[in-house]
């Protein structure tokens, strides 16, 4: 079939461009591939098929990209078939290897019913794999048409949660610094306290950000994530919402932001190359850093049972960059998150995951969990009201009148040009690469990348 075809060829294309960065690659390029080879490790647990129940004719296969949420979808899984007798296996992939994963599992005679992409670009990768999902009961429910990812006519994903992420903050820490947030309104006044905790980080105990990893589980936040400013603001001024010609006109800005995290954090630069995304956390929940870039994704990694922290010790803040309207800048806000079924799946089981992914929207139980147990904001009609701190955060910015940065690193042209950044900024880091480096990997790299695209 045409979607097997194209698979073949993505391996194929895959394989070679994993050969050619083992051998001309850089270090931290060659560790990248390596770590894709090793998809092996990946968190891979199936909830399920073992209920009293009746056989079901359909089965369900989600391959999850949230490794935080792996114990959540397990839970709901097993729900799921306990209620309804339908199968459901979760198998959650590494952090960073989703892709790579999704390729691998694909290219399997049973294959995931159910899987992700994470916008335009994603989808243009596996549209020929994703069911029309127009007209169906979970397109129905949906409150916004927005949250649809179409290709013409055809509804071939939906967005299944909302999310925020800027700077997570330790109050407490913050005011044993002599200081609020509400000092902190602009980049110029985080660089101020920032430099000033660490002229006193001895005397404090504490430092200013957590380590800036740029481990395969970590440099996401700054290759994906906080990269998404500067494209977010240059598209606010070009008035545009894609290009296959990044200008880099606030790399400068980019730049500073990146250089304030890696000099006033809890390790030398130089080490960045090594931290994983565990060591940033447990920097937070050990208080040994003020702030700590992440979203409303960790909150039930930071908040409840076991965990040291309560909602009055933590707040989120914007991540400013000294552009725009600082005043009025809200949080990071959007999905990169879309549900894709696979249309290759047999009859039976395309309607087997319809049904599961409608019940996790819709019911009682289903939403409930989506809200409590993984912290979502789901874009769905009886959608449960989240107790999740930052999303609190970001509903109360919003109502203030500020306005939420969007999400346009679903735009970035392939995870090759995020690795080119990676990789550039992790040299950059360690002073084995200039800053000039970085800004060839956005710009000339985004150019290279998006003229692939087009030709594929």
């Amino acid at each position: 079939m045409k979607a097997k075809k194209t698979l073949s060829v993505t391996l194929a294309a895959a394989m070679a461009a994993g050969l050619l960065a083992g051998c001309g690659g850089s270090a931290s390029t060659a560790t990248s591939t390596a770590e894709a080879a090793s998809t092996a490790d990946s968190t891979s647990t199936a909830a399920s098929t073992e209920a009293e129940a009746p056989a079901a004719a359909g089965k369900v296969y989600y391959l999850n990209f949230k490794p935080e949420q792996d114990e959540a979808w397990q839970d709901l899984a097993k729900k799921y078939t306990e209620e309804t007798g339908v199968p459901v296996t979760v198998v959650t992939a590494a952090s960073g290897q989703y892709e790579t994963t999704l390729m691998s599992e694909m290219a399997k005679s049973d294959a995931p019913t159910l899987f992700q992409v994470n916008g335009p670009v994603g989808l243009a990768n596996w549209k020929d794999y994703c069911y029309d999902l127009s007209g169906t009961k979970i397109a129905g429910d949906l409150t916004s048409d927005s949250y649809a990812l179409k290709d013409g006519d055809q509804m071939l994903g939906i967005g299944y949660v909302i999310e925020s992420y800027g700077l997570i903050t330790n109050k407490t820490l913050l005011e044993k610094a002599g200081y609020t947030v509400d000092d902190i309104k602009s980049f110029a006044d985080l660089k101020k306290v920032a430099e000033d905790i660490t002229a006193r980080k001895d005397e404090l105990g504490f430092s200013a950000f957590t380590s800036a990893g740029m481990d395969g589980s970590s440099d996401w936040r700054y290759k994906t994530h906080l990269a998404n400013l500067p494209i977010y603001f240059e598209y606010q001024a070009d008035g545009i919402d894609n290009t296959d010609a990044i200008k880099g006109t606030y790399l400068d800005n980019y730049k500073d932001i990146f250089d304030l995290y890696i000099n006033n954090s809890t390790c030398d630069p130089a080490e960045l190359a090594g931290k994983t995304g565990d060591d940033s956390r447990n920097e937070f929940l050990a208080e040994e850093a003020v702030f700590f870039q992440n979203g409303s994704w960790e909150y039930n990694n930071l908040v409840g049972t076991d965990k040291p922290f309560t909602d009055d010790d933590l707040t989120m803040l914007p991540i400013y960059v000294g552009v725009g309207d600082e005043a009025n800048q809200g949080l990071c806000t959007g999905t990169e998150n879309y549900w894709c079924v696979n249309k290759e799946a047999s009859e039976d089981d395309i309607n087997a995951t319809l049904d599961f992914i409608y019940w996790c929207v819709s019911s009682d139980e289903g939403t409930k969990a989506m809200a409590d147990d993984m912290g979502f904001v789901i874009p769905f009609k009886n959608a449960a009201e989240s107790p999740n701190l930052f999303v609190k955060v970001d509903k109360e910015m919003t109502a203030a009148g500020k306005t939420p940065v969007a999400w346009n690193f679903s735009t970035m042209p392939s995870e090759n040009w995020k690795n080119g950044v990676g990789s550039a900024l992790t040299a950059y880091a360690a002073g084995t690469g200039s800053w000039d480096d970085v800004v060839t990997a956005f710009v000339d790299g985004w150019a290279s990348e998006a003229a692939l695209n087009a030709a594929a």
